[in-house]
């Protein structure tokens, strides 16, 4: 592999599309209302990363190092995150629609406010996160470990949950709506009234008020 390219972050506000920033390093650089579209970030160093409001929109960012990187409103808009090493980081207010975490390193992991909607967490561990009020809608959670997470008020609506671990998540509160229960443990995991009826008549229960 060759040495890293030596390009500077770029300038607050500015707009890049279809640049090759792969292999750069921006460790320890702060970004602000920077937008990139289609931009290539493939291996780059970007650890203790600070973002504040940027936008990557459809960019690729396998295998990038960015562990300790503070995201502040910043969009991950489908992009492709495969094998991207983001433990000790802190999210707050991000929005991840449409990307791909497979075989992503992300905990421990600070997490506030954010949208995972429509994204693949195949296989992640996010095990003993604190992910409540945080949305999943239509997330693909397949195989993803989210044993003793707290998701009190997160939305898992359509979520696909094949294989998921949950011992001992706290959903109570969650919006659940139209997930298969019947592929996943629920050993000590704790629900709320309504959620342990909708387990119930899904595994064949008739409830009776």
């Amino acid at each position: 592999m060759g040495a890293r390219p030596h390009v500077g972050p770029p300038a607050s506000g500015s707009t890049h599309e279809g640049a090759d920033f792969a292999r750069v390093d921006w460790d320890w650089a702060e970004l602000e209302g920077v937008t990139f579209v289609r931009c290539r970030f493939e291996d780059a160093h970007l650890a203790e990363l600070v973002t504040r409001r940027c936008v990557f929109e459809e960019c690729v960012l396998t295998g990038v190092r960015m562990a300790g990187a503070h995201h502040a409103g910043t969009a991950f808009l489908s992009c492709r995150l495969e094998r991207a090493r983001m433990s000790n980081g802190v999210l707050e207010g991000c929005k991840f629609t449409g990307s791909h975490f497979v075989g992503a390193d992300l905990r421990p992991l600070t997490a506030t406010d954010c949208d995972w909607s429509w994204t693949s967490l195949r296989g992640v561990d996010l095990s003993g996160s604190d992910l409540s009020g945080q949305k999943f809608t239509e997330a693909d959670l397949t195989d993803a470990d989210l044993r003793e997470c707290d998701l009190r008020g997160a939305d898992l609506t359509s979520a696909r949950v094949h294989h998921l671990q949950l011992r001992g998540a706290d959903l109570r509160g969650a919006s659940t709506g139209n997930v298969d229960w019947r592929q996943v443990e629920l050993t000590g995991v704790r629900l709320d009234l309504l959620q342990a009826v909708q387990v119930a008549r899904m595994h064949g229960a008739l409830v009776e008020d």
